[in-house]
């Protein structure tokens, strides 16, 4: 039988001195110095060294016992430490508790590596042992932060009116955007269920329904290709609301970021944010989800070298290709070594097909194809980049949109390599008009840029058939240090517009209503006005935590081949199984 605890490990303080206290716990360390053994007791709350004395013998015996990671019940009384053993960095280490019983409720194997943060364990391992990973501090952190994190976050939406409402888990499959995870049902033979990648339909019902504000903490699901800021199940905080515009939505939601910020950070965020508009963001930032956080901006230089002399750059602007280029503060100095370094960057990372530069030093001008251009060119080239004595110019030629992509990658990287990013800056910002819809030459049709739902711009509306690619969406995404967070929309709500966007993207009135009929019957029966927006929480978390891996702040997250090591899944199922849900399987699924 356990002893019930009457302090966990993180509390104590030297105003307990002489209280007789009961703690529960892993063993962390264990220090033997002949007369006493020292342990460090851990609990999710934190750590208290622990202290046996050899005048108590059989309890020093069993201390001498202990290993890393036993579970143990000890009794005794709080004592202060010497000044010179005396923690600062420890909330409880201005004290040790002297043992006069003890318990061990499990013991320990040798673990497979050391509980401790900064550990140099394959991240394979500490998935296949999570449980193990799981008490280290560092984890521990995000998971509380997460925790409280998200109660902030109901409670925002509770103190406005907003209904948290679940949306069904087993849903329809609509492959319009990312493979679904499909179900079968055992008493429908041949048909399925799919999990959802969003509650996207469900919402917009509620709100026909009247429901008017809705939000909800819900698991989502992608059968995609993973990589460190992906997971095939993740978290989302959906909101939906009736009768507002795309200010509402701003206004609301930087109110949330704000107050989380403010409560579990203690940073300020300043209100409203930024906003770009997606053509600004491209452009400028190379980017729809631009890093604000350093100053480095694209110029366009293609008016002043389209008639330069030099054949890539004129043969660019007269195919419509862009020429632009980015200034680098400081590094007009940069050897030739270093700069074939970056090139090789700009062409492996940023996938450029080459790199050109221009170096300001001493008052003089060099360039990589400086042979090919006169002094004024390259003067004009200095002065349109912004560049002054000292810096470094990189230049790209190419087609556009894919040179301004390639742009912002090469931005991106010269920010990282520069130490350009200031990382105590909080940059949040909205991108907003994006397209509509995008071309497929694969498949030769358009796409909805963001799902088929999504609003055309009022005034683009006349364009919707003649001119799509000209046709701005109500749809915008939040971002935040350049990571998307969040993304929502304007929603349709007039049938006619509706079906007018499905016949833009290929699906017949035959298809519209065997995959979303009784969507469009809802709108039937009077839809309001309404609109929405989900918020990523897994890599909200992420970010605040400054980790690196979205795998760090969930708590059983897959690997990059959306496997659970520790529970050895996905995994075969026996025949009985799959005779009752009606499917065989090919030999080569089960190889």
């Amino acid at each position: 039988m356990s002893w019930i605890r009457t302090h966990n490990c993180g509390e104590l303080t030297k105003n307990d001195k002489g209280s007789e206290v009961i703690l529960n716990g892993w063993v962390a360390t264990r220090r033997d110095l002949g007369g006493l053994i020292f342990i460090d007791l851990r609990d999710r709350y934190g750590i208290t060294q622990i202290v046996f004395d050899e005048q108590n013998k059989k309890l020093h015996e069993m201390a001498e016992l202990l290993r890393s990671e036993y579970v143990i019940g000890v009794k005794g009384t709080v004592i202060s430490r010497s000044k010179e053993t005396i923690n600062p960095d420890m909330p409880t280490g201005e004290i040790e508790v002297e043992v006069t019983d003890m318990q061990v409720y499990s013991k320990a194997e040798t673990p497979p590596f050391e509980i401790k943060d900064d550990i140099p364990t394959n991240e394979e391992v500490r998935l296949r042992y999570r449980y193990l990973d799981l008490r280290r501090t560092e984890i521990q952190k995000n998971m509380l932060l997460r925790s409280d994190v998200a109660h902030t976050i109901r409670n925002f939406y509770h103190t406005r009116k907003f209904a948290e409402v679940e949306t069904p888990v087993l849903m329809r499959s609509t492959p319009e955007g990312a493979r679904d995870y499909l179900v079968p049902s055992r008493v429908n033979p041949g048909r399925f269920f799919a999990l959802p990648q969003s509650p996207q339909t469900y919402k917009q019902i509620l709100m026909v329904s009247g429901m008017d504000r809705y939000f909800q903490i819900v698991k989502c699901f992608r059968d995609e290709d993973l990589r460190a800021d992906r997971q095939p199940e993740f978290t989302q905080v959906d909101v939906e609301m009736s009768f507002v515009d795309e200010e509402v939505i701003y206004s609301v939601h930087e109110e949330l970021m704000a107050e989380i910020w403010k409560k579990h950070l203690g940073k300020e965020i300043k209100t409203p944010f930024s906003r770009l508009t997606y053509k600004e963001a491209i452009e400028t930032y190379g980017s729809d989800k631009p890093d604000l956080r350093f100053d480095v901006k694209i110029n366009d230089l293609s008016d002043v070298v389209s008639n330069s002399g030099f054949k890539i750059f004129n043969t660019t602007v007269e195919k419509g290709g862009r020429v632009l280029s980015i200034t680098v503060p400081g590094q007009g100095t940069m050897g030739r070594g270093a700069l074939d370094r970056l090139t090789d960057k700009a062409i492996s990372q940023a996938g450029a097909g080459g790199m050109i530069f221009m170096r300001l030093d001493s008052g003089e001008i060099t360039c990589s194809v400086g042979k090919f251009l006169d002094e004024e060119t390259m003067k004009k080239m200095a002065d349109t980049s912004g560049a002054t004595d000292g810096d470094l110019v990189l230049i790209l030629a190419g087609p556009a949109p894919d040179v301004y992509k390639q742009m912002g990658s090469l931005r991106l990287i010269v920010g990282d390599d520069f130490n350009l990013v200031d990382h105590s800056r909080t940059e949040f910002l909205w991108v907003t008009e994006f397209p509509l819809v995008e071309w497929s030459k694969e498949d030769l049709r358009y796409y909805a840029l963001h799902h088929p739902f999504t609003a055309p711009k009022p005034e683009h509306l006349d364009m919707l058939e003649e001119k799509p690619d000209e046709v701005n969406a109500r749809a915008y995404d939040l971002v935040l240090n350049g990571n998307e967070i969040g993304g929502g929309s304007i929603r349709i709500h007039d049938h006619d517009v509706q079906r007018r966007m499905f016949e833009l993207l290929g699906i017949g009135e035959q298809e519209a209503n065997e995959k979303f009929g009784f969507l469009l019957n809802a709108f039937k029966y009077g839809a309001p006005p309404h609109g929405g927006v989900a918020l990523g929480l897994d890599r909200i978390i992420m970010l605040m935590a400054g980790a690196k891996s979205l795998r760090d702040v969930i708590a059983f997250p897959k690997n990059q081949k959306a496997q659970s090591l520790m529970d050895n899944c996905p995994d075969t199922v026996d025949e009985k199984q799959l005779k009752e849900l009606h499917i065989s399987l090919r030999k080569s699924a089960v190889n």
